[in-house]
């Protein structure tokens, strides 16, 4: 069997500072650590073989003691499988593999991703959907575009937005990933460029690699968004698409504002550029709503907006929504056969039943979001107060400027007292964002404290060892 080999140069971009000076914890740990991190966070894929001790070795500037020793680790803990000849492989451990990471007796707490359990409106709206089921069960089940009265529900959404749109200008998908990879596939080739703000959603870094493009990335500014950027990154590289978070965006949480969302429809109009902008936030704004769609100011077509109902309803619904011209959602209606027939029905029709009980609430979530982001911010302030924290006008997550390249190395240290957290190089490419976590604020606040609180002694340990002392500037970018 052939595997996929991790090139040395990508696994020494994507370890980033895995190697601090902590006197307590020897290099071939931190580098254990820094590996299994990138294992567990998927960007090491599984299945995936390593390069040889010694090449390896060579790369991170460490003796072949030291790589074979991290290796072996790995090995007894089972995130490696190797065997004589073949090298070794990435895996997860199973539950019961002996030497598994070694954790504090409390259960996994996992705040590396950002959402929220189910509210009781999404009982009744599954009750609903099987009271409406039975009417259905005369057809196959099977639909390119979806149940025409929920595209229709999401297509009224979008007129009461400023955005004139109908039922033939929505194709409902499994979610929003599922919506890119669909685009994707339409619309580029291997080897083709995507522009990125840059940090992004790691998920969509996922798909586009996945479908072996390059993505090229447009740093955020402290503030906005870069169009100067956007426009001379795609004169340069002639992407064949660009993929934008303007709602309260992954992981910033800011939000493009009028000016710029119309300055970028006329960069797509002008190059000639797709606009694919992923509006899975849109409904989580905590000041004001939103500008109009994106889409609004687009009078050539080429923006295409991505929706999902697992932010503003519940993850585990797992439906999503693309929105383009009536002709670009035929053309995906004709790729869709070579990825899937359909979404499910039933959740289409509990869909139903929560657009029509969006707005009664949606506000309540809303208000509670915003009181668990206030109180969060200040449980951060009295535990971390080296830490700052980037305003957040919507999403579920804050995204946290550390006082140096610590990033990979606490949340290794976070995962050994149980806890999983999104060091910033998750957000970005080739191991960049080594000075950003990104937090979400979705707990109630005594369950934050209690994961803030058996965090701050590693944060902690590791601040007391030294890491701090060459030193750091501040900034946004934090390539």
């Amino acid at each position: 069997m052939n595997l996929r080999r991790t090139g040395t140069a990508s696994l020494v971009k994507l370890l980033g500072q895995w190697h601090q000076p902590l006197p307590r914890t020897p290099v071939y740990r931190q580098l254990a650590d820094g590996l299994r991190l990138l294992i567990l966070d998927g960007r090491l894929p599984l299945g995936c073989r390593l390069p040889g001790e010694r090449e390896l070795a060579t790369a991170l500037g460490v003796s072949r003691t030291t790589v074979a020793a991290a290796l072996g680790l790995l090995r007894e803990a089972g995130y490696l499988h190797s065997r004589h000849g073949a090298g070794s492989v990435t895996m997860l451990p199973h539950a019961s593999t002996p030497g598994t990471v070694e954790r504090q007796s409390e259960p996994l707490l996992d705040l590396s991703t950002a959402a929220l359990p189910a509210g009781p409106e999404i009982h009744r709206a599954y009750v609903q959907a099987l009271a409406a089921l039975p009417e259905h069960l005369a057809s196959t089940g099977y639909d390119q575009s979806g149940l025409i009265t929920l595209r229709e529900k999401i297509a009224a959404r979008y007129c009461a937005r400023g955005l004139p749109t109908t039922a033939d200008h929505i194709m409902l998908v499994n979610g929003a990933v599922s919506g890119l990879g669909l685009i994707l596939r339409l619309l580029t080739g291997p080897g083709d460029r995507v522009v990125v703000d840059h940090p992004t959603y790691p998920m969509a870094l996922a798909a586009i690699t996945g479908a072996s493009c390059r993505p090229v990335a447009v740093s955020l500014p402290q503030q906005g968004w870069d169009t100067d950027g956007l426009r001379a990154a795609i004169a340069q590289t002639a992407p064949r698409l660009a993929y934008l978070l303007a709602d309260f965006h992954n992981p910033t949480g800011r939000c493009m504002d009028a000016d710029t969302r119309r300055e970028v429809a006329a960069i797509a109009a002008h190059t000639r550029t797709t606009i694919v902008v992923d509006e899975t936030m849109v409904d989580l704004w905590y000041g004001s709503p939103p500008p109009p769609p994106l889409a609004a100011w687009d009078d050539a077509d080429l923006v295409i907006t991505l929706g999902s109902a697992g932010k503003s309803f519940w993850g585990g619904l797992r439906l999503g929504w693309i929105r383009a011209s009536s002709q670009t959602i035929s053309a995906l209606r004709q790729v869709r056969g070579t990825m899937d027939l359909g979404t499910p029905l039933l959740e289409q029709l509990a869909a139903v039943s929560l657009f029509q009980e969006a707005e009664h609430f949606l506000p309540g979530r809303r208000a509670m979001l915003r009181q668990r982001r206030d109180a969060g911010a200040a449980l951060v302030g009295e535990l971390f107060p080296q830490w700052r924290l980037l305003p957040a006008e919507g999403g579920l997550s804050w995204w946290v400027e550390l006082p140096g390249p610590l990033a990979s190395a606490f949340a290794a240290s976070a995962e050994l007292a149980g806890i999983r957290i999104g060091a910033g190089t998750r957000f970005g490419i080739d191991g960049a964002f080594e000075r950003y976590l990104r937090l979400p604020f979705t707990l109630e606040p005594p369950f934050m404290r209690s994961a803030l609180e058996r965090l701050q002694p590693h944060w902690q340990y590791i601040t007391r060892s030294g890491a701090l002392s060459r030193g750091y500037s501040p900034g946004f970018s934090g390539v």
